[in-house]
């Protein structure tokens, strides 16, 4: 059993990263990462925890980016959790992030008359990451919104903000240089309900890939068979590594751990025994 996608309470998860550890216990997954939106506390905290027969852990990152072509969400592998590169930029994404909170509590307040108790901002704001689904569940809980899509298609997403995107030639630079391994994640998942397909997704990967991107994550919740044999074509083809994570979130998504589709493979991949190979190598170079 292998996940290795999952997000906790440090980004837009309900667990905690210590309720991250009993559930993939409870689960029986053998090897796992936390990759947090634009954060490394949760890769901080694990290690802190485990004990001698726990599962294999790598410490993960899920680096949002966009340019002129479109989305993408970098997951980082390995990294060196010290590294200067990556450090900097979770740090720069994490102040922008926290800008964007504060404006939008502006725009609820003075547009919509949308107010939350004093206490409810101030816990928001000591979140370690708090951003849209933070804000649409008190806007559900205060009966501003009846579900937390209505809450940020409807009012949140009204204020728009200039482009200050995170580019993946920089993400991908940022995780490479702190010693880590960028991959794509759900690699056929574009902006919206875009869905990414056939020379679109050659012409994405052959872009990335001239980046410095290493992997793709080809086995994912939602992936049919006919777009992961697809992704596993795409992946021989550039040599990049394949991956296997479910994009767990606790009780903000309808996705169970370790539902990748990895048990309907009618083999183990190479490219994923490829990268068990260098995760086994991080695993060795890490103190203690």
């Amino acid at each position: 059993m292998i996940d290795l996608h999952m997000h906790s309470t440090i980004s837009d998860g309900t667990d905690t990263p210590e309720q991250i550890l009993f559930n993939v216990k409870k689960a029986g997954i053998q090897l796992f990462s936390v990759t947090d939106h634009d954060a490394l506390a949760g890769s901080l905290i694990i290690p802190g925890l485990l004990k001698e027969d726990d599962p294999v852990f790598i410490p993960g990152v899920e680096i949002s980016c966009r340019d002129e072509e479109g989305q993408y969400h970098i997951l980082g592998y390995g990294y060196d959790p010290a590294g200067e590169a990556i450090r900097g930029l979770t740090e720069m994404t994490h102040a922008r992030r926290m800008k964007k909170v504060r404006a939008r509590l502006k725009y609820l307040a003075s547009k919509h008359n949308i107010h939350f108790p004093e206490e409810e901002v101030k816990h928001l704001l000591s979140l370690p990451n708090p951003g849209k689904p933070h804000i649409a569940n008190l806007m559900v809980k205060y009966g501003f919104a009846a579900t937390k899509e209505e809450a940020i298609n409807g009012v949140i997403d009204e204020l728009k903000f200039p482009a200050d995107w995170v580019h993946p030639q920089q993400a991908i630079h940022a995780i490479l240089a702190s010693d880590g391994i960028p991959v794509l994640a759900h690699p056929s998942y574009g902006s919206g309900d875009q869905l990414v397909l056939g020379e679109e997704m050659d012409h994405r990967l052959a872009r990335l890939k001239d980046f410095g991107l290493q992997g793709v994550e080809v086995f994912y919740s939602g992936f049919t068979g006919k777009i992961r044999q697809e992704l596993l074509a795409f992946a021989g083809q550039y040599h990049l590594y394949v991956t296997a994570g479910s994009d767990y979130h606790g009780t903000n998504k309808l996705v169970q751990l370790g539902d990748t589709g990895l048990d309907e493979a009618d083999e183990f991949p190479e490219g994923l025994t490829e990268f068990l190979a260098v995760c086994r190598k991080y695993n060795e170079r890490k103190p203690g």
